[in-house]
């Protein structure tokens, strides 16, 4: 994640917009290091939420209230009694630091205009919120840190304020060309963490992005860079310099598939393309509580399905050994055969011999050749025959059974590493319903009774409109895709599947009408990207039209037969709007 200075100049930017000149209304602090401030701009009312959580430190505008206690905290209170109705004058960012300095103006007991600061630090696990006077003097803050905690700042009421000291890190919006090369021809680290080590300000992916706009290595180390190489890496990280002190702003999050992975307030170039998608937002507010919403329902789903994996994983394990011991079982048939022939040729040239033979030889009269049969000393012709067929029969017999088990075995594991597929494919909680629902009815989680109630199935399939207007829809599990091919589509229907790997099944209604080409694309894509090849540059689609499926008897739902079929090569991905 890059909460960077980047991010905050452009919150800052936002902050100037909309509250400067606004008066603060309200004053709630929702939780021990949280505060969310209401305040009456000129146009309009605003929630700003500020928290200095060490694991998530946060600062956005937000639609959302959030409940308060009934008695307020101590900070909380200071801050009604002194700035309460005060006048927002400035929000400013000191260099590219990841701190927020709002000014506000207000009336003391005695009528005296007077000017406080409310200084929002966001740095990770040393978050803050302070609350200072005009001359910079700390009057209280959300979390006290005395000399204990740290030897090198002290925040407790009565102290005075000043900037965490950065080290030696230069400020990105002020560095010349020279002291920029100067700093990476004098640092031992690759060329990437210099640039966020050695500037305030930028984060890892912001580093990485400038190299990648240079089209410089950034594992390489900095000091084996060329002068000119370094000037060209400089007019990069001007170019976004330069946007920053603009004001110019690209808020968007990166997606991996509908996984948020990324944000930032500039374009990552980098990441474009491939399974990556971008969506930009007008307002990094706007972005950030879609970010971590979003971050927290693919967490929630990750906890929830823990378990569920697990089941899976374990389930597969032991198909996959039971699998391993039943080919062996079946690669030790292969000599069955040669025993018939054994029997036969003893049966049929054994009359010549006397007994107490170690072994015969004579015409194999299947490929006229010369075969050497061992033969048991103990016993006749007659008596190492019918040993023979014995071994023979039993190894028969064990074939054919263990035949049929390794088909039933493969079939299982086909079914467990579809029902993985659909895991990985799940969005939200209720996805996750009837995959369990599934894994109990074929044996895997003993089922509890409820009573006699039902399960509520509230998930349905994916929904996307092609290009041309087409539905298209995609099965989120057996379940689904069982449905949408036997009950949904009908004959005319295209029908689309990544070949010989798990995966959902696409369906696209055609309305009586042809298909463009490029409905077929868009197709097949979603069905490469909602599979087990996903993560591949491209996966081979198979597509038929539906009156050409057919159900497998007694197979698992989802599991269709199908011939004369198409097939096209997809690049995994979501190329059309979600419905």
């Amino acid at each position: 994640m890059a909460f960077d200075g980047i991010v905050i100049a452009n919150l800052v930017r936002d902050l100037n917009d909309k509250i400067v000149s606004g008066r603060i209304s309200k004053i709630a602090q929702p939780e021990k290091d949280e505060l969310l401030f209401t305040i009456k701009g000129n146009r309009e009312n605003v929630r700003l939420l500020v928290s200095a959580n060490a694991s998530l430190p946060l600062l956005y505008f937000t639609a959302n209230n959030k409940p308060s206690p009934m008695t307020a905290p101590n900070f909380c209170m200071l801050l009604r009694k002194h700035i309460a109705n005060g006048r927002i004058i400035s929000v400013t960012q000191p260099g590219l630091e990841r701190i927020v300095r709002i000014e506000v103006e207000h009336l003391d007991e005695m009528g005296d205009l007077r000017r406080k600061f409310i200084v929002i630090e966001l740095m990770g696990k040393h978050s803050n919120i302070i609350f200072c006077d005009e001359n910079n003097v700390i009057l209280d803050s959300i979390k006290h840190i005395s000399a204990q905690v740290s030897s090198v700042r002290e925040v407790l009421p009565g102290r005075d304020y000043f900037i965490p000291h950065s080290g030696e890190k230069k400020n990105p919006l002020t560095i010349t060309e020279t002291e920029f090369k100067e700093l990476l021809h004098s640092t031992p680290q690759n060329l990437s963490k210099a640039l966020y080590m050695d500037l305030t300000g930028l984060s890892p992916v912001v580093a990485a992005e400038i190299c990648h706009l240079a089209s410089l290595d950034g594992d390489i180390s900095a000091k084996e860079f060329s002068d000119a190489e370094l000037t060209h890496l400089f007019h990069a990280f001007n170019w976004i310099m330069d946007d920053i002190r603009e004001g110019n702003f690209t808020p968007n999050i990166i997606y991996e598939g509908e996984k948020p992975i990324e944000f930032a307030a500039v374009p990552l170039t980098m990441m474009e393309g491939g399974n990556y998608r971008t969506v930009k937002f007008d307002s990094i507010s706007e972005l950030l509580e879609r970010y971590y919403a979003e971050k927290n329902t693919v967490s929630r789903i990750h906890q929830k399905s823990t378990d569920l994996r697990k089941i899976i994983s374990n389930a597969l394990e032991r198909s996959v050994r039971k699998l391993d011991l039943q080919t062996k079982q079946l690669k030790d048939t292969e000599k069955r055969e040669k025993y018939r022939i054994y029997g036969e040729l003893l049966n049929t040239y054994g009359y010549g011999l006397s007994g107490g033979e170690k072994s015969f030889k004579c015409l194999n009269y299947y490929d006229n050749t010369e075969i050497t049969i061992p033969l048991d000393p103990t016993m006749t012709a007659q008596e190492n025959a019918k040993r023979y067929f014995d071994k023979y029969n039993k190894q028969k017999r064990t074939y054919e059974a263990v035949t049929e088990q390794l088909a039933q075995t493969k079939a299982e594991i086909d079914h467990l590493e579809s029902i993985s597929t659909s895991m990985d494919i799940a969005r939200l909680e209720e996805d996750l319903v009837q995959i369990k629902e599934e894994l109990t009815e074929y044996g895997y989680i003993k089922r509890h009774y409820t009573g006699g109630k039902k399960v509520k199935i509230t998930s349905r399939p994916f929904h996307y409109l092609s290009s041309d207007g087409f539905h298209i829809y995609v099965g989120k599990n057996n379940y689904q895709n069982e449905e949408l091919d036997f009950k949904f589509a009908n004959g005319g229907d295209w029908w689309f599947h990544a070949k010989g790997i798990p995966g959902s099944h696409v369906i696209v209604k055609t309305e009586g009408k042809e298909l463009p080409d490029r409905v077929f694309e868009e197709a097949g894509a979603l069905a490469a990207y909602y599979s087990k090849g996903r993560g591949n540059e491209k996966v081979e689609v198979d597509y038929i039209q539906r009156k050409n499926l057919k159900k497998v008897p007694g197979a698992a739902p989802g599991f269709v037969v199908y011939h004369t079929n198409y097939s096209l090569m997809a690049v995994p991905g979501i190329t059309v709007q979600e419905v």
